[in-house]
């Protein structure tokens, strides 16, 4: 066999791309993008396209708190301008607070030496410009790589819909079989497909955590006084609620509650409602003069059982699902997407196998430890918060009063949530 032949038999056995990516929400849409950006062939599959963002829309209900860490990628991908002009409301301090102790902590970026601890941003729009900028890498159809000089930037071939009916590992690659019937092989899959993860589900990999029995109400309100670009939370016997300045000077309230008393807080009439939630977050803001209709979502700990099976890694909620009380669900699923990039990026320098099981493992064991540690402490806040009986709610109280006068470690505390 000469050489021609042989090559050509080489690239007939190759997967036909590096990586395939399930799921276009957030995180998967940013996997895909910082794949492609690092030079692999990858494809996006995805069952619908996201609903189309307009800035004379009605604010998205779902909004993510958007860590430096997080922006900072946005901003190597090349879409934070796009977001942050767009509508993304800044805060640069946060005031927590305990309803039975009275006791608070404040967070001030000026303290830290940071302009801003984050950004508001509505999950509709983050998605929205990351598909754009898919498009616009050049993934309408294919995922070919164009590798000139100074250039490693490959296009996205993003099929949508497109569902994985099954998928079967091999020795240097891994198949999918499509619901439309057709096939796709890649090095790699990322399963970024949510909390429920059929993939995850596909792959055997159980799942193990706690139903909180709680729902998050949400809904965007004005207040008597503005925001102070400042994001606040107050901790009731009832649950967590959180004020988070929107760019347009409303807040847009995440309120936990258990099961029946989300119920019935769905279902007050209007001005009932801005009288509870005006109670409920102490009037800190004045009286809640207005509201959107209001929606409502199930709150659980989630955590895989493994990060990782033949030629498969997860990503995002489909491995970790956390209370939203410290706001750090995406931001955890924007670092396993760096982590993931950088590892592959390792592995195919030192000529490795990007699928390969031990380049997946480090990957998992660096992201599962990191997501666990940090799942866990916002499992713990969520129980000590819990607490009922005068002593521990004194106790509590006490070691709030500390920790928001022991700087460095409230400085430790804030860079650990900044991703720094």
């Amino acid at each position: 066999m000469n050489a021609l032949t042989q090559e050509a038999a080489i690239r007939r056995r190759a997967p036909a791309l590096d990586v395939a990516v399930v799921g276009g929400g957030m995180v998967g849409a940013a996997a895909a993008l910082a794949l492609a950006r690092a030079g692999f062939s990858t494809a996006l599959l995805e069952a619908r396209a996201p609903a189309a963002w307009s800035a004379h829309g009605e604010v998205d209900l779902r909004v993510v708190g958007l860590a430096p860490s997080s922006v900072a990628l946005l901003d190597e991908l090349g879409v934070w301008t796009s977001i942050r002009d767009a509508r993304a409301g800044p805060y640069a301090h946060m005031h927590v607070w305990d309803a039975e102790s009275g006791a608070a902590i404040d967070f001030d970026a000026a303290s830290e030496g940071h302009d801003l601890l984050g950004y508001i941003v509505e999950n509709n729009l983050v998605q929205w410009t990351l598909w754009h900028a898919l498009e616009a890498a050049g993934g309408g159809s294919s995922a070919s790589c164009a590798r000139g000089p100074g250039t490693s930037m490959c296009g996205v071939r993003r099929l949508c819909p497109a569902e994985v009916k099954g998928f079967e590992a091999r020795e240097d690659r891994i198949q999918l079989e499509l619901s439309s019937g057709e096939t796709l092989s890649a090095a790699l899959l990322v399963a970024a497909d949510g909390a429920a993860s059929p993939l995850r589900q596909l792959a055997g990999i159980g799942t193990r955590g706690r139903d909180y029995a709680q729902r998050a109400v949400v809904a965007h309100v004005r207040t008597e006084r503005p925001h102070e670009n400042t994001a606040w939370q107050r901790f009731l016997p009832s649950g967590p609620l959180a004020l988070l300045p929107l760019a347009d000077g409303r807040s847009s309230i995440v309120w936990s509650l258990p099961e029946a008393e989300a119920r019935r807080v769905l279902a007050l009439d209007e001005q009932a409602f801005l009288d509870e939630l005006g109670m409920a977050s102490d009037f800190l803001l004045g009286r809640i003069v207005a509201t959107t209709p209001r929606a409502a979502f199930p709150l659980k700990l989630q955590l895989a059982e493994h990060y990782q099976a033949d030629r498969l890694v997860l990503l995002g909620d489909a491995a970790h699902a956390v209370h939203p009380l410290a706001g750090q669900g995406v931001n955890l699923g924007l670092r396993d997407v760096v982590e993931l990039r950088d590892t592959l990026v390792a592995a195919r320098t030192a000529g490795r196998d990007i699928g390969a099981g031990h380049v997946l493992r480090r990957y998992a064991r660096r992201r599962c430890s990191a997501d666990t540690l940090d799942a866990l402490g916002f499992d713990a806040l969520a129980r000590i918060y819990a607490w009922q009986s005068p002593a521990l709610v004194a106790a509590r109280g006490l070691g709030v009063r500390l920790l928001d006068r022991l700087a460095p470690l409230k400085r430790r505390l804030s860079e650990h949530a900044a991703g720094l």
